[in-house]
């Protein structure tokens, strides 16, 4: 899977939108979030486009980390909310965008939930 193609998808979500936002931090100005009612639910950066970190059910962290080897502890985000995967590994791409959905639908919930 390819940076073009992967962005495509995040906003092919119904409501997605796109940021930078992290500017402010010299190390992150390169990474790219996915929103969905104002909350995170994917990012990578795009200098590298070697992972991407995604919120994800609490229950399913475990199960994913021992099945793949492409799953992982998130960089500068909560392991127990959020995973990173690795592009490239042992995951497929049509089942990181399946969790990528997982993550969108989360969050979407939340949103709906609340307002």
């Amino acid at each position: 899977m390819n940076i073009e193609e992967f962005r495509e998808f995040c906003l092919s979500l119904p409501g997605s939108s796109e940021k930078m936002p992290f500017q402010a931090f010299r190390a992150a100005q390169s990474i790219l979030a996915f929103y969905v009612g104002g909350k995170i639910f994917c990012f990578f950066d795009i200098d590298k486009f070697d992972t991407c970190t995604i919120k994800c059910a609490t229950d399913m962290i475990d199960e994913l980390k021992a099945r793949y080897n492409a799953v992982d502890a998130p960089y500068n985000m909560s392991p127990r909310h959020w995973i990173s995967i690795r592009f490239n590994d042992d995951m497929p791409d049509e089942e990181i965008k399946l969790h990528v959905q997982e993550s969108y639908k989360l969050l979407e919930e939340q949103t709906r939930k609340y307002k």
